[in-house]
């Protein structure tokens, strides 16, 4: 296991964006980058196995060694090591995540890589990948502040501590976002019952970041509880944020989030990159 940090590349501008984000995430944590170029099946105009290599020895090649340069020259001192495996993107992208610390995609991009924010492969990926997902529609800097949704499901507690480690790496302030409904009927009830219901669900978000606010004193951490959707609330919030951390799946509101129409509007919508993190393999430290 390298525990690169791995990035898709297809010489797109969205996934330049992806490569800016993973080079400076790689070089921020002292790990290597690795930039990965999947090869379609066929190439455009060649017709023979040698045309075909010529063209993929010309254009792919070409991909990658401008990615190199790129991060060569914001990060000189970085450690980098490339790939072109060929096939299907998700099969490919799956594969590499196996050895990734954490796989960084752009929201869209062209060929091996078409439609990838709205179609099968981001839900391949993002859903089934064992290492965390960044989904880089934007780049945001600034705002020094790193948002995370969580409903004390399993994959949210996951979610948490990519996020804990996230903003103590950046030496920024973390939002812990809680977004909740009123109880009742169609949301009818007394203001007595909604007072109680927003002191519990406030206390069951301190118990849940309790654990980490202690292995992570030096974390400021705001706590945040909107009466919202919750894919509303964390829109919002991605608009003041430099990264939004989800789990893969939730409880409630959060339920099937990396499969579903939540996660295809969370990472169209979403003002900042996209950190989707599956409970099963957390992120190593550094």
């Amino acid at each position: 296991m390298t525990g690169s940090i791995v990035v898709g590349v297809d010489g797109s501008g969205r996934s330049l964006r992806a490569l800016i984000w993973a080079a400076h995430e790689a070089a921020s944590r002292g790990r290597a980058l690795r930039i990965v170029h999947v090869l379609p099946p066929a190439h455009a105009y060649a017709t023979t196995p040698e045309g075909r290599a010529w063209e993929a020895g010309q254009h792919d090649r070409g991909v990658v060694d401008e990615a190199i340069t790129v991060v060569k020259d914001a990060h000189p001192g970085l450690e980098v090591t490339s790939a072109l495996p060929s096939g299907a993107p998700p099969a490919a992208l799956l594969s590499e995540a196996e050895h990734a610390h954490t796989l960084v995609l752009g929201a869209k991009g062209m060929g091996g890589f078409g439609s990838l924010l709205l179609g099968s492969v981001a839900l391949q990926v993002v859903g089934h990948a064992v290492c965390p997902v960044v989904v880089v529609n934007y780049l945001t800097t600034g705002h020094n502040r790193i948002v995370v949704g969580t409903d004390g499901s399993t994959h949210s507690d996951a979610a948490l501590a990519y996020a804990f480690e996230q903003a103590s790496l950046r030496g920024i302030p973390l939002q812990a976002v809680h977004a909740w409904t009123r109880p009742g009927l169609h949301g009818l009830t007394t203001a007595g019952a909604l007072d109680e219901a927003a002191r519990a669900h406030r206390k069951d978000l301190e118990d849940w970041l309790a654990p980490l606010t202690r292995q992570h004193p030096e974390v400021e951490v705001v706590k945040h509880l909107p009466e919202e959707d919750p894919m509303l609330a964390l829109a919002r919030a991605s608009d003041r944020a430099d990264l939004l951390v989800v789990g893969s799946r939730g409880r409630g509101g959060f339920r099937g989030l990396a499969m579903g129409s939540v996660s295809h509007q969370l990472l169209q919508f979403s003002q900042c990159p996209v950190a989707v993190v599956r409970p099963h393999r957390t992120p190593h430290a550094g």
